[in-house]
């Protein structure tokens, strides 16, 4: 008896059953919500896919779209616009000053003492020269910090939209080896009827065959539990809302690796934003260190007054006087402050050697995965698929002969469906690893070609 099934998407699969099996796997099926189709003879119209979405058109999309990105770019433009604030004279002061004699009436003895007046005076701090300035370079060096902060996560969010894109196409394509498997699937199961039709073969090798359908049928369903991840995850990266259409990707693409682990690792020390923010700091400290230096000087007060008594009787009279704020408490103050700033420019050069060292083991890392997955990939396309498939249809009919046994001929099967997933698997590790290298280094490496 035969039976067609169909789970999400357009998996449909025909399975066959010998007696008593036939009324459990029903069972089994009904509580695992997968649906029976109509009848062999019904056409069942395949579900249209929807056409694939480039990679270049989804990394563009959360380059303008990502609220993370969003917010980063606000702080960095934020951050552009402290280093005026900071380096300007602080706000002058305005004063009025008013003096009466004998009450506090307003202008009491004014017409009869020079000792009553009114004055208009103005203040201004002048700091030590050269602070302002520091302090403006300190704040552009931040600047820059949060600007390569915002390309890290820039290069971060396109990283991951890759990894997941690459990651729908591999498990897209292996549904579709899935689906063609089974086709093997039903060859070895109607080699084991016929044998036990014939008398020549036992009704344990037709239901293991059956049974390995089922396998496959789970591994279908957990398949498409990783694509709703993976979906929920580059939707999340895009900013699009979780229920918005799933997104098709295209097959995964055969880029070209034509670089040295010594030329991208240069590259790394030049364009990587995470070298770049630290060494930024490191020149930030060490304005800060002569910042620190130059408030063991003193600052200036300015400040003018104009004072008028009475103008019948009296002549205007001007003052100038010049403030001067001293640093005594030295010890206190500017000398751990001058401490502080050196061992935070000691702490920033440490941190810059450990960032390059760190970008340097991921870059190592990533390098040896896409040259190692590189090298399988062609051992599985020139050795091990055509060999895998070559043994497995040489089973096939030395079982219909009965020179070969079912155990044999069920392992090769899982041979070629291992071996097919493995390749993809593989691809995809690899594009994922490139994805990594274009992260750290700043270099495109995407090419126009797709593997088949």
């Amino acid at each position: 008896m035969s039976l067609i099934l169909r789970t999400k998407g357009t998996t449909r699969l025909v399975l066959r059953f010998a007696g008593a099996s036939l009324g459990a796997l029903i069972c089994w099926l009904i509580l695992s919500g997968v649906s029976l189709a109509q009848p062999p003879g019904i056409a069942v119209p395949p579900e249209p896919k929807p056409p694939a979405t480039p990679l270049a058109e989804l990394l563009q999309e959360a380059e303008q779209n990502s609220p993370q990105l969003q917010a980063a770019r606000q702080e960095w433009k934020a951050a552009q616009e402290v280093p005026t604030q900071v380096s300007t004279l602080p706000d002058p002061e305005f004063m009025v000053q008013h003096m009466s004699l004998g009450s506090p009436r307003p202008f009491a003895g004014y017409t009869n003492s020079e000792m009553a007046y009114v004055a208009l005076g103005v203040s201004q701090e002048i700091p030590y020269p050269g602070k302002l300035r520091l302090r403006g370079e300190v704040a552009k060096r931040d600047a820059e910090a949060v600007q390569h902060q915002y390309e890290s996560l820039r290069r971060s969010i396109l990283s991951g939209v890759k990894t997941e894109y690459f990651q729908l196409a591999y498990l897209s394509k292996t549904m579709a080896i899935l689906e063609s498997d089974g086709v093997l699937l039903d060859q070895v199961e109607r080699a084991a009827d016929a044998r036990y039709r014939s008398g020549m073969g036992s009704q344990q090798d037709l239901l293991q065959a059956q049974l390995e359908r089922t396998k496959l049928l789970r591994e279908i369903a957990m398949h498409h539990l990783d694509v709703a991840r993976s979906q929920a995850r580059l939707k999340q990266l895009l900013g699009r809302s979780q229920s918005a259409p799933d997104i098709e990707p295209a097959s995964l693409p055969d880029t070209p690796f034509p670089y040295t682990y010594d030329e991208i690792l240069s590259a790394a020390r030049t364009q990587n934003p995470a070298i770049a923010a630290a060494e930024t700091m490191v020149a930030r400290q060490k304005l800060q260190v002569d910042l620190a230096r130059k408030d063991f000087y003193p600052d200036f007060n300015v400040q003018y007054m104009w004072e008028r008594p009475d103008p019948t009787q009296y002549r205007a009279r001007y003052t100038v006087s010049v403030g001067v704020r001293i640093p005594i408490y030295r010890g206190r103050k500017q000398r751990p402050e001058l401490a502080q700033a050196e061992a935070e420019l000691s702490r920033s050069r440490s941190q810059h050697e450990a960032e390059s060292q760190q970008v340097a083991l991921e870059l190592r890392t990533e390098f040896d995965t896409a040259q190692k997955t590189a090298e399988l990939l062609k051992i599985y396309r020139e050795g091990l698929l055509p060999q895998a498939r070559a043994e497995f249809q040489a089973g096939v009919a030395a079982y219909q002969s009965n020179r070969r046994d079912f155990q044999a001929l069920l392992a090769s099967f899982l041979d070629v469906l291992q071996l097919d997933e493995g390749y993809w698997q593989s691809a995809a590790e690899y594009e994922t690893a490139l994805a990594r290298v274009e992260e750290l280094t700043g270099l495109s490496l995407r090419a126009e070609g797709a593997r088949q």
